[in-house]
C-alpha cells in the first residue's frame, strides 16, 4: 500500500485529470422544454390563482397541450386541473368561486367549459358552430362570448353552420381589406353574444357588418361590467379599415339595443375597463389618427357626466396594461420604460403615480382584499411565472417557480443594460447577453440583434423566437440595441424614425456597433447582424449600405417599398412611415427601398420568409434572395409554408434556430 501523503497526490492527480462535467447547453431543443404560463386569474375571495399552461412533448413533432393549473395565492404546490390531449385554456372563476370555465377543444371546435372545483367532468356550456374565440362571466347565470359569425345569421347556430358547410371555392372582393394577417377574409365578423346558461335566447349584442371588437392593435378590447348588465368594446366604423387606426369605445346593455359611443378620439380607444360600482370607464387612446405607435394615453370617463380625463398627462410613456383596484379608488397600469415594464399605480381621480414593481410584467388582474396586484413575469434569463405585486409598495414575489429548478441547470447569465451615444449625441440604450459559460480572457463573435416594430423593443423580457440565450449558448455575445424608434424612451424618440427609416437609426445601429466590437472580449471583424420584420428590412438596408458585416440573415424583411405597399393588408402602416402612397412620393419610396442599393450587395445573406405571412408577404423575401443570387452573392432562402409573420409550430422554430445558427457559425468562424 502506497504511504498516506503518496496516495492523497496520486488520487488527487488522477481526479484532476478526469474530465469535469460541463454544463448543459441552452440550445433550442432546451428551449422548448420549458412550461409556459399564461393568463393567470384569481379566485373571487382572492384565496387562489389559476392559469394555462403549455406543455410540448418529446415526439418529433413537438406536441403542444395546454392545460389548466391551480395555486394557493398565498403560496403552496401547484395542482393541476385538466388532463385531456386537446387544448385546455383560458380559465375564469364563477363568481361564487365554487367553478372554472374555461376553453377548449376537446369536442370540435373551442367552446366553453365549467369545471366544479369540488371535482368531476367539465361540462359543456355554449355551441357556436364556429367555436368561441373570448368569453366572460356575466353575473352568475350568463356569459359574454366573442365568436365569428355570418352577419346575416347572427345567433342563429344553424343558418351559421349551413353557411359554413357551403363556404369555400373562389372569392371575390369588392373593397379593402381582403386579407388580414394570414387569413383571407371570409365574409365572417367577429361578434360578442350574451349566453344565458338556465336556457333562453342566445342574444347578439353587436349585429352588424363590422367586427367587434375590431382586430386590436392593443388586446382586451372588450369588458363586462361587475354586475353583469353592460358590455363595452372598441369598434372601427372607418370606411376604409384598412388605411384607419381609429376605434371608439362603445357600451351595450347585455339586455340588447343599440350601443352608445362613450369615447372618440381622432386614433384608437381601447382596452376598456368598468370600475368596480360601473361609475367609471377606464380605457387606453391614441391621439393621432393613423399611427398605431402614437402613445397610448390612460383615460378615466365619469359615466354621469360623460367627463373624460386623461390621468397621466405628463407620463412620456406608453401605457401598456390597466385593472381597477378592488376599491375603484386607483388604476394599476404597467408602462414600457428603459427596456423592461414596470408597475405603477395612481388615483382615479388623479394624482401622482407610484411604482408598484420593477422589472418586466404584463396581465394584470387586482386580487379581492385589496393587498396584491396579481401579474406575469419574465426577464432575459427566465419565461413568464405568475407573480403578486403588494399594492402597498413593499415589492413583489413569485407566486409560480415552475421552471426554475431547470433553468438553473444551465446557468444562464442575466442581460447587462448599457449605454452609448447614438445619431445626433441622443443616449441610446442596448442589452448584452454573454454565453454561460463566458471567459472574460476569451474573444468571442459578435452577434447585433435588430428587433422589428420599427416601433417596438428589446426588453428584459423572454422570447422563444429571438432568444438571446439560445443565441449567446451558440457561441456568441449578443448585442441587442434599441434604436430610434424604440418604445420606452419618450415618444420623440419614438417618432424619430418615422419618414426617416435608413437614416438616424441606421446610424444609431452602426455607432452601436462600433461600441459593442470595442468591448475586450468581442473579435473584431467576426460580427454578424440579424433581424425580422423591421429588422429583416434594417438588414437588407446594411446589405446595401456597408460590408463590415461577416454575415446577416434577414427574416420576413421588407425588401421594396412599393411592392410591399400595395400587397400588404394594414395599409395605415407604409403610408405613415413613408408619408404617403407610392403615387404621392415616388422619391421617397425609391430612397427608402433597400432594392434601390442592391447594385452594393456583397455580404453572404440568409433570407427566410412565411408563405402565410401578408403583412410582409413572401414576395419580398423572394426579390431579396433573387437579386442575392444575381449579384453572385453567397445566399440562401428558407420558406415555411405554413407558417406566418412568426414561426410559430415548434419542429419549424428546431429548424429555424439550426439554419440560423449554422449560417451565422458558418462566416464568423476564426
Amino acid at each position: 500500500m502506497l504511504p498516506s501523503p503518496l496516495r492523497v497526490t496520486w488520487t488527487l492527480a488522477v481526479l484532476a485529470a478526469l474530465p469535469v462535467a460541463a454544463a448543459p447547453v441552452f440550445d433550442v431543443r432546451a428551449m422548448l422544454k420549458l412550461e409556459r404560463l399564461s393568463d393567470p386569474q384569481a379566485s373571487p375571495d382572492g384565496n387562489w390563482v389559476a392559469w394555462s399552461q403549455t406543455h410540448l412533448g418529446d415526439d418529433a413533432a413537438f406536441t403542444r397541450n395546454t392545460d389548466l393549473w391551480i395555486a394557493p395565492l398565498g403560496g403552496g404546490a401547484p395542482r393541476r386541473l385538466t388532463f385531456h390531449p386537446k387544448t385546455d385554456t383560458s380559465p375564469r372563476f364563477a363568481p361564487d368561486g365554487r367553478s372554472l370555465a374555461f376553453l377548449s377543444a376537446r369536442d370540435g371546435a373551442m367552446q366553453v367549459y365549467r369545471l366544479d372545483l369540488a371535482g368531476g367532468e367539465p361540462q359543456r356550456l355554449t355551441s357556436f358552430a364556429g367555436g368561441v374565440s373570448e368569453f366572460a362571466w356575466a353575473g352568475a347565470d350568463a356569459l359574454v362570448v366573442r365568436a365569428d359569425v355570418w352577419p346575416d345569421c347572427g345567433a342563429d347556430d344553424a343558418c351559421n353552420a349551413k353557411r359554413d358547410a357551403a363556404a369555400g371555392g373562389p372569392k371575390a372582393y369588392d373593397a379593402l381589406l381582403f386579407r388580414h394577417w394570414d387569413e383571407w377574409e371570409d365574409g365572417k365578423r367577429s361578434h360578442l353574444f350574451h349566453v344565458p346558461l338556465a336556457g333562453g335566447a342566445v342574444r347578439d349584442l353587436t349585429p352588424g357588418d363590422r367586427d367587434v371588437p375590431t382586430w386590436s392593435l392593443g388586446g382586451g378590447d372588450w369588458s363586462v361590467s361587475k354586475d353583469g348588465r353592460e358590455v363595452c368594446f372598441s369598434r372601427n366604423d372607418d370606411a376604409v379599415p384598412a388605411l384607419s387606426t381609429n376605434a371608439d369605445v362603445f357600451v351595450v346593455p347585455v339586455s340588447g339595443g343599440e350601443p352608445q359611443k362613450v369615447a372618440s378620439h381622432p386614433g384608437y380607444d381601447g382596452a376598456c375597463r368598468f370600475s368596480p360600482d360601473g361609475k367609471k370607464l377606464a380605457f387606453r387612446t391614441q391621439m393621432r389618427a393613423g399611427y398605431e405607435a402614437d402613445r397610448w394615453r390612460l383615460m378615466v370617463q365619469d359615466r354621469a357626466s360623460g367627463k373624460i380625463t386623461e390621468l397621466l398627462p405628463q407620463v412620456d410613456r406608453h401605457v401598456e396594461d390597466l385593472a381597477w383596484s378592488v376599491d375603484g379608488q386607483a388604476l394599476h397600469y404597467v408602462i414600457s420604460d428603459d427596456g423592461r415594464d414596470p408597475v405603477f399605480t395612481v388615483p382615479a381621480a388623479g394624482g401622482t403615480p407610484k411604482k408598484l414593481a420593477d422589472g418586466t410584467f404584463s396581465s394584470l388582474a387586482a386580487v379581492a382584499g385589496g393587498k396584491w396586484v396579481l401579474a406575469m413575469r419574465a426577464s432575459l434569463t427566465a419565461p413568464g411565472e405568475v407573480w403578486r405585486i403588494a399594492t402597498d409598495g413593499s415589492g413583489a414575489q413569485a407566486v409560480t417557480k415552475v421552471n426554475d429548478a431547470y433553468l438553473a441547470t444551465f446557468g444562464l447569465k442575466p442581460g447587462e443594460s448599457v449605454r452609448y451615444e447614438g445619431a445626433a449625441g441622443k443616449d441610446v440604450q442596448a442589452w448584452i447577453v454573454k454565453p454561460a459559460n463566458f471567459d472574460p480572457a476569451k474573444k468571442y463573435p459578435l452577434l447585433v440583434l435588430i428587433h422589428g416594430g420599427p416601433q417596438g423593443a428589446w426588453a428584459d423580457s423572454w422570447s422563444y423566437r429571438w432568444n438571446p440565450q439560445v443565441l449567446a449558448a451558440a457561441g456568441f455575445v449578443v448585442f441587442a440595441p434599441n434604436p430610434r424608434g424604440s418604445v420606452g424612451w419618450g415618444q420623440e424618440f419614438e417618432d424619430d424614425i418615422n419618414r426617416d427609416w435608413g437614416g438616424k437609426v441606421y446610424e444609431d445601429l452602426m455607432k452601436g456597433t462600433d461600441f459593442a466590437e470595442a468591448l475586450p472580449y468581442v473579435a473584431r471583424g467576426r460580427t454578424a447582424a440579424a433581424g425580422a420584420s423591421y429588422g429583416g428590412y434594417m438588414v437588407n438596408w446594411i446589405a446595401g449600405h456597408t460590408d463590415r458585416f461577416k454575415a446577416l440573415v434577414s427574416h420576413d424583411g421588407l425588401y421594396d417599398m412599393r411592392s410591399m405597399t400595395l400587397s400588404t393588408e394594414e395599409l395605415w402602416f407604409p403610408v405613415w412611415e413613408m408619408g404617403g402612397l407610392p403615387w404621392e412620393i415616388p422619391a421617397e419610396y425609391e430612397k427608402w427601398s433597400p432594392a434601390t442599393y442592391a447594385k452594393n450587395f456583397k455580404t453572404p445573406t440568409l433570407v427566410i420568409h412565411g408563405e402565410l405571412d401578408y403583412r410582409v408577404p413572401i414576395e419580398q423575401g423572394m426579390q431579396m434572395f433573387t437579386a442575392l443570387q444575381l449579384r453572385g452573392v453567397p445566399s440562401r432562402f428558407l420558406v415555411f409554408h405554413d407558417e406566418n409573420h412568426w414561426v410559430l409550430k415548434p419542429a419549424n422554430s428546431v429548424r429555424w434556430h439550426d439554419e440560423v445558427i449554422g449560417w451565422l457559425q458558418r462566416w464568423t468562424k476564426e
